[in-house]
Order: C-alpha cells, then structure tokens, then sequence
C-alpha cells in the first residue's frame, strides 16, 4: 500500500463542491443510511451501510466508492463526480466499466458545523482493533476514537502558532487552522503529509507547513502557542508498525514528547498528547508521569484506562491483524510482548491524556489522577479552567480565601445518601452534570457552604452564619474548613469572583 500513488491537491476545490452538491456530508450519510447504519461505519461494519445504498443516486454511489470502497459502473460515477478530473487528480481509477476509489474520503462534521472531509487508505478510516489488520508500515489512518478524544480536549483559543506532531492525515492540523494564524504539521511518515495535505484542501482550510522528520527534529529552535499530539505510543517490541508503536523502549517515546515540550512553549502555551505509560513493579505510576513534566510547566495529567499486559498485548495483536496468522506466528509474537514486559518488570499499561500549560511559576502545579469516568465532550474549555484554578489556588492563602466570594458552579446537584427514612443522611454528594462529570463527598458544613455560595457573601462570613447555626466554636471552623473549600474549587466546583 505505501506504494500506491496519491491524489493531487490541485484538483480539490471542484472535487469539494461536486461531494457538497451530492450531499456527502455527515448529516447527509446519517440521514442516508440512518443512525444504526451510520454508527456501524464507525465500527468499521460496512453490511448495513452496503444494504442502505442500493439505490442509484449520486450520493449513494459516492458512499459505496469512497466508504466502502466499491466499484462503481462508469456512468453512474460521472452523475456523482466531475469524473474526468477525478480520473486526472488520482482520486479515482477506471477499472473496465468500473470506478474504483485510489483513497477514503470520509465526511467529518467541524465544531461549528463544518463540512470537513478526512482522507486516508482505503479501509483505514477507522483506527483501534482491525482498523488497520493486515497493511504494511506505511499505512495512514483516518479518523478513530483516540483522534476525536484528543481533538475533544484541546484548547480552542486563539493562537499564533500551533503544532500537529505526527499529524497522520491531518485532522488535528484541521481543528488548529481554524484559530490559529500559522499552523505546522510534522510526521515521520512523508505519505501521511501527503495525506494531510489532502485533508486540509478538500476540506477548505488554509494550507499548513508540512514537516518530515521524527519528534521535535523538523522543528529545532522553533517555538508555539500550542503543541497537540496523538503519536505513535503503543508499547510494543520493536517498530514494526510506524503509525502506532513507539519505536522506543517502553513508553520512552511518550516520556520523550513530554519532556522535550517545556522547550517548545512559548509563554502561557499548551502542549495535550494522548500517551501510554507503563506500571512498573515496585513503582508507583503517578510518581513515574510526575517525573517526565518539564520544568516551568504545569500539567494535568488523567489516567482514563489500565489494562494488565495480557490485555494490552491481545488488543494490539488484533490490530495488526496477527490473531489471523498462523497459531505459532501468533503465540511467538504475544510471547515477545511478554518477553518485553516481563523485562521492564511492568505488570499493567495505562492510557490517558497529558496536558502542560508553560506557567514558569516556581511552584508549578502538576495534578496526576485517576479518571475512567464518563466525560462530556468537547473538554478544552475544562482544561482551561483547570489551570486558571491553579493559578488562583497558588496566589491565594487561607485568608485570602476566607475574604473571597464564590458561587456555585452550573450544572451542580446536590445528591443525599443513606437509608431510606432515617433522619439524617449518611453523606451528602455534590455532583457535576457538565464537563468532567465530578463527584465529591462533603460534610454537612461543606454542603451548606456550597448551598449559600451566590457571590453575595464571603466565606468567611458564610462560616460565621453556619458556625452559629450549628453551634460550632467559629474560629475551629475558619481553621478546619479552608482545606475542604480548596478542594471544591480545584474540582470546579466552586467559581472564585476572580475566575
């Protein structure tokens, strides 16, 4: 497949208006084939996007040659496409009295409702488990969860500068041009520029600068706003596939990106990286991803899934298509991740999301937690705030806070816990219905506290009311209650006037 020649991007923009005329856009497939269908696609299951598209219309034929990747009968594919110049760019090939497509074109739908289009091989729209079974080093994948996830958390203000580190077909670079003035884009793997060049001109977006080279070599002495990557960070022995293993011992790949980016940042700038890490034994995983956040960063760091080596070695074996190969090939291969693994002593591998900011405060705020949690999508707007949380909570003592007013967060209930009919609860839960979804458990003080907090008063003066009412001495509560007031506005449950 690394072989195949690839379409030219100069043919785009007509390419473009002939695929939004059929309607082959996201809502228009989802309308097409219905919902069971359209998320089926998405699994990579094709029969019942196949069984909604029998009929003659151009957008039907134009699912079947870009999705499905079926030939379609000459003419029916010149009443879909300007077809003498798809034939002439390389998007498609005649084949007798047939067409066949030379890549996939999958319709992406933007964060304002934009009409992308994410090209890639054929039959690797999709990453994760036989997203890619069976193809060579080369290949390119399109759009797969771990994309939209890290696509999902990223910070979306304004910038200058962005960088897309090991861009693939180039839907981070597509989400950074919309707000930021220069975006480059770097992979190791020069048909995967290609394919993001490809990206980015069918789906209407500026051009970016295309770099190849590995990690941050295509950039030297270069800085950014923002720095977003989803590498290559399966842990594996050896490199024997480009566009997902390390190519590194371990999660040194990973453990590289995340150092080498405190050096790349410009002041106030984010770097967010999807990665796996390894627990080590007789180590604990949170001191091991502490150690790898460079210094004058903060960093937020979430473990969203753990799987034991077992696990993680099965999945990626069934990625690369080997749980089809011969039984020995196979077994001597699982035998070789364990081999790996067994020599650096990891018993699991985790999978999360890692996130700097470039502060350069002298007490930087590194937060590394455990999260497998459902989340509401799109995060960046809550990783901001994470981190102007941080900077409030390090400029404030307990008697600044005391002196501050807040307000409760939207979207925050209050959940009472115990048995039916008794009194009094056995706890009380403030729950998030937005962003990371938290939950905390507080005492009665810090419910009350929470219950008040409408900007009008100030803590301490809230304190004050609650310590009468409950007969508390006031003093031991100021002392007490503080720690549990940080705790509520690191989580974002508490809003200082400030932030």
């Amino acid at each position: 497949m690394s072989t195949t020649s690839l379409p030219a991007p100069d043919g785009a923009v007509r390419f473009r208006a002939a695929l939004l005329d059929a309607a082959f856009t996201a809502d228009g497939l989802l309308d097409l084939l219905g919902a069971p269908a359209y998320a089926a696609l998405a699994r990579s299951e094709t029969v019942p996007a196949l069984r909604a598209t029998r009929g003659d219309t151009p957008l039907e034929q134009l699912v079947r040659l870009f999705l499905l990747q079926q030939p379609v009968a000459y003419e029916r594919a010149r009443a879909a496409l300007p077809l003498d110049e798809a034939l002439a760019g390389g998007w498609v090939v005649k084949d007798g009295d047939e067409v066949r497509a030379t890549v996939d074109v999958r319709p992406y739908g933007g964060p304002e409702g934009q009409d992308w289009f994410i090209v890639s091989d054929l039959g690797c729209a999709v990453g994760g488990a036989g997203g890619a079974s069976g193809r060579d080093e080369g290949v390119v994948l399109g759009v797969g969860g771990a994309s939209t996830t890290l696509a999902g958390i990223t910070v979306r203000t304004p910038v200058a500068s962005a960088l897309d580190l090991g861009t693939g077909s180039g839907i981070q670079a597509l989400h950074a041009s919309q707000h930021a003035t220069r975006v480059t884009a770097t992979d190791l793997n020069p048909r995967a520029l290609r394919f993001a060049r490809l990206t980015l001109a069918l789906s209407g977006a500026p051009e970016a600068d295309l770099r190849e080279g590995s990690l941050f070599e295509p950039v030297a002495h270069e800085s950014y706003d923002l720095i977003v990557s989803n590498p290559p960070f399966v842990i594996s022995p050896g490199a024997r596939l480009t566009y997902r293993d390390g190519g590194m011992g371990g999660d040194d790949l990973c453990r590289t990106l995340v150092q080498q980016a405190g050096e790349r940042l410009n002041d106030g700038g984010y770097a967010q990286f999807l990665a796996n890490w390894q627990h080590v034994e007789g180590e604990e995983w949170q001191d091991r991803l502490r150690s790898w956040v460079p210094r004058g960063c903060d960093a937020w760091i979430v473990q969203r899934e753990v799987q034991d080596i077992t696990q993680y070695a099965e999945l990626w074996l069934r990625d690369s298509g080997d749980h089809h190969a011969d039984p020995a090939a196979y077994a001597a291969r699982y035998d070789a991740w364990l081999d790996e693994f067994e020599a650096r002593k990891t018993r699991a591998v985790g999978f999360g999301w890692i996130t700097l900011r470039k502060s350069g405060a002298e007490r930087p705020s590194v937060t590394v937690e455990e999260w497998p949690h459902s989340v509401e999508q799109p995060l960046g707007a809550a990783v901001q705030a994470h981190f102007r949380r941080q900077d409030y909570l390090r400029t404030h003592d307990d008697a600044a806070l005391l002196a501050e007013h807040f307000t409760l967060a939207s979207e925050v209930v209050q959940e009472q816990v115990g048995l039916p009919g008794a009194e009094d609860p056995e706890h009380v839960v403030l729950r998030q219905h937005r962003g990371m979804r938290r939950a905390t458990k507080v005492d009665t003080v810090g419910a009350g506290f929470a219950g008040v907090c409408d900007g009008s008063l100030s803590a301490g003066r809230i304190l004050d009311a609650i310590a009468q009412l409950v007969g508390e001495d006031v003093v031991q509560l100021r002392d007490r209650t503080p720690a549990q007031i940080r705790l509520l506005i690191e989580q974002g449950f508490l809003e200082p006037s400030e932030v």
